[in-house]
């Protein structure tokens, strides 16, 4: 396992909370504390605090998010703090999941039906390939890392190490690589695949973009190369190499064979059950399906819905926990979850849903009893597999507090701007709108922007409408709205071109956007979820990256929600007016560049694109636009809409060559 150090690359040093806030969370580390919990306002650098924890302690690293978006940002954060380093995003790799279920009031049976994201795939191969080949490594994952992925040991032991000087005939080789399903190369070659061309075999692992490039003369390997797989080039020669698998769900030959035996005793017994309750189409039903899972997984060594299978393929006593991204990690892994009064009910609530869908399944004669065991992980078969932690957020909830001592609560209030927690006012609703409308004809002639935040879809529409017929300037951004067509709202809004946003819940829209300066949040006594101490405290934040921020809440009476939040803006504000004093510091904005995405104003043929067009075979170009595609779209998914349009103008280059 390759030992190489965290190296955080920065211009900028920690400053205002932030060396305080690391000093006191590594010392809590170095003496053994399983709780911590950083509660860092918005816009004070959490994640700069995160990595500077992570270099100091040198430990593997799983980042807990609750949702893919954030997860990607995170990602795109940690890249850029540690390039040296492996950064791996683990998300869950459906872009489209029907779960199998079946629905007996109407007798309808739902088949499993899923679109998988091979780009997100790649990045959950490269995740386990690198926990198991180096320290230095942060995943950040969703939920997803709660799921069953397959037995890790079983993973390892079929990885195939090949080193040059090696005897080994081409057949044998094609034979393992099939075995731990790797598919041969027809038209297409892709992750997951081998070529062949006489003593020459390129096979492509499920975790990257290069290939492996193996020449086997006289059945002994003597060239061992990593290449591009665009233009052939040679990366570097290897002494050695490994191939994992292509999938994480793989097994061996006699695993399968006491597998299918397990399989079959069950079935028996169920099948004996059924017809003794005089169920006569259950029985039928569950013989003939698994019967057809059984003659799958020994020709195949793999069959649809495997997972289901998980009890007998990996020896497991009834009611084991599934084996999940987690035991990749080494012992000592770091947990840090953000959001975590998010993110923390979430891991908590996975599992009870998913036991009702399939109890269903089993006594309708859809699956064996022993499918039960492919679930995710418990809230407590969670505790039990991760060690310490530290839990990141501006609000965190009753779980954390309960659980971290004192002491080892945190605070990270002061920014390294020096901008205080934006002032609140509450306003009556009566006569909303033209106090709305007066606020946002002084922010924009500030050369400012708004947000604004309703309950409805159907308001924000309206609200959009009715602005837009004042001649405002404004679009609504709801999650009706295309993924790519948020990357033009988003641009426009910075550079100006349009000067409000109306939204539902703008927090889960990942807006880092310090133009803003006004926010107006209506029917803010309407009690709910978004207008919850910690939501409403979330919102709120969205206006501390502007020098002008001030946030006007709508309302006919005061909430405890709406008390609690002001009084803690208030107490964090106080906190930070009181530290610019005493250091003498003058708040500024938040600057940050708009980089300039639209079509019209790049003159494509002048940048430098990611790959050298000229070095790419022209019959690999349409192959390269599908991979940019791929990227482009998981980028728009993600909110990552600059990374998008870079890569939709590169798309763009390709197809003008062509």
């Amino acid at each position: 396992m390759k030992q190489k150090a965290f190296k955080l690359v920065s211009p900028f040093q920690p400053t205002g909370d932030q060396p305080k806030a690391i000093v006191k969370l590594v010392a809590g580390l170095a003496k053994k504390e399983k709780h911590q919990t950083l509660l860092g306002a918005t816009g004070t650098g959490k994640t700069f605090t995160m990595a500077n924890i992570i270099q100091q302690v040198q430990r593997p690293t799983l980042v807990l998010a609750h949702n893919k978006t954030l997860a990607a940002q995170l990602c795109s954060e940690f890249q850029g703090f540690f390039p040296e380093n492996a950064i791996s995003y683990f998300v869950s790799y459906y872009d489209y999941y029907q779960p199998e279920a079946y629905l007996p009031t109407t007798d309808t049976y739902i088949e499993k039906d899923a679109s998988i994201n091979e780009e997100i795939e790649k990045y959950r191969h490269a995740a386990t390939f690198n926990l198991l080949t180096r320290r230095d490594v942060i995943i950040i994952a969703s939920v997803s890392c709660i799921y069953g992925l397959g037995n890790v040991e079983d993973y390892e032991a079929l990885a195939i190490k090949l080193e040059r000087g090696m005897p080994i005939k081409r057949d044998q080789l094609l034979r393992r690589l099939t075995d731990i399903q790797y598919r041969r190369s027809s038209i297409e070659f892709k992750q997951g695949m081998y070529h062949v061309l006489g003593d020459t075999v390129e096979i492509f692992p499920p975790s990257g973009d290069t290939v492996i490039r193996l020449e086997l003369p006289f059945d002994e390997i003597e060239v061992i190369q990593e290449v591009d797989s665009f233009t052939g080039e040679l990366i570097q020669d290897l002494q050695d190499v490994s191939i994992y698998p292509a999938a994480h769900n793989v097994t061996t030959k006699e695993k399968i064979d006491r597998a299918v035996d397990g399989i079959r005793t069950e079935l028996d017994v169920r099948e004996k059950e059924l017809l003794k309750m005089n169920e006569l189409v259950k029985a039928e039903r569950i013989r003939t399906r698994t019967e057809y899972d059984i003659e799958m997984l020994k020709e195949t060594g793999y069959c649809t819905g495997i997972e289901n299978y998980v009890r007998y393929l990996g020896d497991q006593v009834p009611g084991t926990p599934p084996s999940t991204l987690l035991d990749y990690f080494p012992k000592d892994f770091l947990l840090i979850i953000d959001e975590s009064h998010i993110t923390i009910p979430q891991v908590g609530g996975m599992h009870e849903g998913n036991r009702s869908r399939k109890q269903t399944l089993i006594d309708y004669g859809f699956r064996l009893q022993s499918a039960m065991d492919n679930r995710p992980l418990k809230f407590a078969e969670f505790e039990q597999r991760v060690g310490q932690r530290i839990y990141v957020s501006a609000t965190p909830a009753r779980y954390e507090y309960e659980h971290t001592p004192k002491e080892s609560l945190v605070e990270q209030i002061i920014r390294p701007t020096g901008l205080l927690d934006p002032p609140v006012t509450v306003k009556p609703s009566k006569h909303q709108i033209d106090d709305i409308t007066a606020e946002i004809q002084a922010t924009i002639k500030r050369g400012e922007r708004s947000l604004i935040t309703t309950l409805t879809k159907k308001m924000a529409e309206d609200l959009t409408k009715y602005l837009q017929e004042a001649n405002f300037k404004v679009r609504y951004l709801h999650s009706d709205v295309e993924t790519l067509e948020r990357i033009e709202i988003l641009r426009q809004l910075r550079t100006g071109d349009i000067d409000i946003l109306v939204g539902i819940n703008l927090l889960r829209e990942g807006l880092d956007l310090p133009e803003v300066s006004y926010i107006a949040i209506l029917d803010a006594d309407k009690q709910g979820f978004l207008r919850s101490r910690d939501a409403l405290i979330q919102t709120i934040g969205r206006a501390a990256r502007n020098l002008n921020g001030h946030v006007t809440l709508y309302a006919d009476k005061m909430t405890v929600a709406m008390e609690a939040a002001i009084a803690e803006t208030n107490r964090r504000r106080s906190i930070q007016d009181a530290h610019n004093k005493e250091h003498g510091i003058t708040p500024k904005s938040i600057q940050k560049a708009v980089h300039d995405i639209s079509e019209e104003s790049r003159k494509l043929e002048l940048r430098r694109p990611k790959y050298d067009h000229q070095k790419i075979p022209k019959d690999e170009k349409k192959r390269l636009m599908d991979e940019l595609e791929k990227q482009m779209e998981l980028a728009a998914q993600n909110l990552e809409f600059e990374k998008a349009a870079d890569l939709r103008d590169e798309i763009e280059l390709l197809r003008r060559e062509m």
